[in-house]
């Protein structure tokens, strides 16, 4: 079809013939060729008739004939010009609504701009730009009330829970609590949100929708931070089925108490929980269980850097609050067991070094005071500073933990080999002073001076007087006669005589402490690790 086809039927649209227009260009056409035209002669009579029929046969052939160039021309302008100024004022409405459309559902601050001016182009290929108010008119949004649960007034509506967790962030001794994130996910069946689908396929949407209907109030209990992911978006979904079956997930990051019993630390085991409960609705109104059972509750690999976690498991329970009755209540439980390398190396070798070094006096002659001082001394301050570094990284708890039993203990083997250096000391004084007495030293020797250097007497110092056996034996007293065979009996020192060789032969301190205290702390580790392992 020609451009002359188009044009005659934009003129037969229109129901415009265009005489007018073809009377003016063939009286411009005869002007053209002979001038103007002489004035007009009235005709009379039957002459006027006639003429009156040639100009109706004129205008039925111009009919005929169709309407010239010119025609088309004027008539196609006038059509395009009538078209833009519809056009203007249908797009102006329109182009308005959808505007406001985008602004409910983007917001302010999510219209595409490129260089500071809004992209048309792909505004106009933008085909989600009314998919809220789509999905609000689907799901009927506006016309039930989501302030009151599903089946209101009926029976309590069942919420299934499924926990994924993804990392025990932070377990924390002082404050007796662990830091956990976890995908918390909610199942249950909203008719009101039901929807005709020809696939059967659900729909998901973000937070945005989550805030126009009813989800659970689902809270933990004796948490004492909680919060929901929010980068880039909040971390909220929501699938909406078509039968009305609902999957609500969040991701939560949750700082919870633990009540955690340091009785064996840091030889214990920990059981700690997560309890998931509802605020508003006890158990007539929801009902929370596990929607899987055991397998409701998933972990990912997780590697903690002072505990092993042995294993996860689920458990339900009620709550009773005197006011507002029973409530559902579900638990994650998992049992911790704590790393012992990190503190055999930071607390009970250098105290079983602590307590072998202040067995080396035992070695030093007891004359060398200085050195067996000052090693005693040094051992007990060590083991005070390690003490004190245990307790500023714990509770302060009312009962005593086992690190405290094997310090304190091994505190006490430190501070007896420096009593038993007292003790020596004291017998050696003893019995150099029961040697002066007796005339053993010579009348030249000054105790004082003797004692000035090291606070005791020298056995080198001690001059004793030549004697002979002759007058030994007219000391000793007529030897008793010897019972018979059958009568002879063995007599036993008393508890004085045994004091008595002691202080006399101090030497003999050490060298029993040199057997005894090794014993002793053996057979206490021995005893310690077999009880609390």
């Amino acid at each position: 079809m020609g451009k002359d086809g188009v044009l005659r039927m934009t003129f037969d649209a229109i129901g415009w013939d265009g005489s007018a227009i073809n009377e003016r260009e063939d009286q411009r056409e005869e002007e053209g060729r002979h001038g103007p035209a002489p004035p007009e002669r009235r005709p009379c009579g039957g002459d006027e008739k006639k003429e009156e029929e040639e100009e109706k046969k004129r205008k039925r052939k111009r009919k005929r004939s169709g309407p010239t160039h010119r025609e088309m021309k004027v008539a196609l302008l006038t059509c395009l010009t009538a078209a833009a100024l519809v056009a203007a004022v249908v797009g102006g409405g329109r182009g308005s609504g959808r505007r406001r459309q985008k602004e409910v559902f983007l917001g302010e601050k999510s219209k595409f701009k490129f260089g500071g001016r809004i992209d048309y182009k792909l505004k106009r290929q933008d085909s989600t730009k009314t998919l809220l108010i789509k999905s609000e008119q689907l799901l009927r949004i506006e016309e039930h009330d989501f302030a009151m649960r599903p089946g209101f007034g009926g029976a309590a509506i069942p919420v299934g829970i499924d926990v994924q967790v993804e990392s025990i962030d932070s377990i924390s001794e002082v404050n007796m609590d662990f830091t956990m994130t976890l995908y918390l996910r909610h199942y249950w069946k909203d008719e009101r949100l039901a929807f005709p689908s020809r696939n059967n396929r659900s729909r998901t949407f973000d937070s945005r929708l989550v805030k126009k209907i009813w989800v659970p109030d689902v809270f933990f209990a004796h948490s004492k931070r909680s919060f929901i992911h929010d980068t880039t978006m909040e971390n909220i979904m929501l699938r909406v089925y078509p039968d009305g079956n609902i999957l609500y997930s969040v991701r939560v990051t949750v700082t919870s108490l633990c009540s955690m019993d340091f009785s064996s630390f840091p030889l214990d085991t920990q059981n700690c929980s997560l309890e998931l409960e509802s605020y508003a609705y006890n158990e007539n109104d929801l009902m929370l269980y596990w929607k899987n059972g055991n397998e409701s509750l998933r972990t990912d690999e997780m590697v903690l850097s002072q505990f092993f976690v042995e294993h996860f498991h689920p458990s339900s329970g009620l709550a009773f609050y005197s006011s507002t009755g029973w409530y559902n209540r579900l638990f994650i439980n998992f049992l911790l067991r704590r790393h012992i390398f990190f503190f055999m190396l930071q607390t009970y070798f250098p105290t079983m070094l602590m307590v072998v070094l202040s067995w080396v006096s035992f070695w030093i002659d007891r004359r060398a005071v200085p050195a067996r001082v000052s090693l005693g001394i040094t051992t007990v301050l060590t083991m005070s500073t390690i003490i004190t570094g245990v307790s500023s990284s714990m509770p302060q708890v009312s009962y005593v933990k086992a690190v405290d039993v094997y310090l304190w203990t091994s505190f006490l083997f430190v501070f007896l080999s420096v009593i038993e250096y007292a003790a020596v000391n004291y017998c050696t004084t003893l019995e150099e002073m029961r040697k002066m007495r007796r005339g053993k030293l010579p009348s030249t020797f000054d105790a004082s001076r003797a004692m000035a250097f090291d606070g005791c007497f020298h056995d080198n110092d001690v001059e004793l007087t030549p004697f002979s056996r002759q007058g030994v034996a007219s000391e000793r007293p007529p030897p008793e006669p010897r019972p018979p065979e059958g009568l002879r009996l063995r007599r036993q020192r008393s508890l004085r005589e045994n004091v008595d060789l002691l202080l006399s032969n101090s030497y003999m301190i050490d060298s029993y402490s040199r057997l005894a205290f090794p014993l002793s702390y053996l057979l206490f580790n021995t005893i310690y690790w077999s009880f609390y392992s």
